[in-house]
């Protein structure tokens, strides 16, 4: 498995301190897939907007089945997240 050095949690500050904080509020924790994004905190924030548009946003599908598509997805990608 490729190793990626992440910044600690501890020791974010500024736009990462924020969206480490938002991620812990909304899942109780960083995800590994989130955490991975840690050296460039303006893509982090960009990912998890558009996370948020798809996942929350208008559209033709229900929140179920989005969260049935996501987690298809993931599971034919052997993703562990």
């Amino acid at each position: 498995m490729p190793w990626i050095h992440q910044i600690l949690i501890a020791e974010a500050t500024g736009l990462l301190k924020r969206e480490f904080d938002k991620a812990i509020k909304r899942a109780g924790r960083v995800w590994h897939i989130v955490h991975i994004m840690s050296l460039n905190p303006l893509v982090l924030k960009s990912s998890m907007d558009m996370y948020g548009a798809v996942m929350h946003g208008r559209s033709p599908l229900s929140r179920v089945q989005r969260e049935m598509l996501a987690t298809v997805v993931a599971a034919e990608r052997h993703c562990r997240y």
